[in-house]
């Protein structure tokens, strides 16, 4: 799990500040495998240490006066790890300690656990799933718990996930 939780911190620093970070770190920055309505996809690094990840922002947050910083849903694929299709979020905060998080798609929910900012599927075999309802579904919501003790929620954007997700599959397969 730690792997785990500092490949997401990696992947989630390398796309906020992107050149900056990865070039003092790496000499590389992701590079953008294609711009998908509202998804994205990226690929960083060579060999068994390639990460190939699809990324979008929320289209609204709330509660709207919260400051929430930046927020991210990810699917990641890490072929020398045999990750793929590894669907996880990133926030701008700290979730409370123990605290789990609801994804929602037209109705069907997937319950993840947190760790500090980021949050991911449980159980590995739900993993499948969650993205195979994204991919069909319309409306995808995340809620949760801030480590204040404040409920958060934001709503995703599907378009475009069925296509980057595609993208990283054939960059990193």
């Amino acid at each position: 799990m730690h792997v785990r939780t500092l490949t997401f911190t990696v992947l989630a620093s390398l796309a906020l500040v992107g050149p900056v970070f990865a070039q003092a770190t790496t000499g590389r920055e992701p590079a953008l495998i294609k711009q998908n309505s509202d998804w994205s996809s990226f690929s960083h690094g060579e060999g068994p240490g390639k990460v190939c990840f699809a990324m979008t922002t929320p289209k609204s947050k709330t509660p709207p006066n919260l400051n929430h910083g930046d927020v991210f849903f990810f699917v990641s694929n890490r072929p020398g790890e045999g990750v793929r299709n590894e669907p996880s979020i990133l926030v701008g905060y700290p979730f409370q300690d123990g605290s789990r998080v609801t994804v929602d798609i037209d109705g069907q929910k997937f319950t993840l656990f947190t760790k500090g900012d980021g949050a991911w599927v449980e159980n590995a075999a739900q993993e499948a799933p969650l993205v195979a309802a994204m991919k069909k579904g319309r409306a995808m919501s995340v809620a949760g718990t801030s480590g204040r003790g404040n409920p958060t929620g934001y709503t995703f954007s599907l378009s475009g996930i069925s296509a980057s997700v595609g993208d990283i599959d054939k960059a990193c397969p």
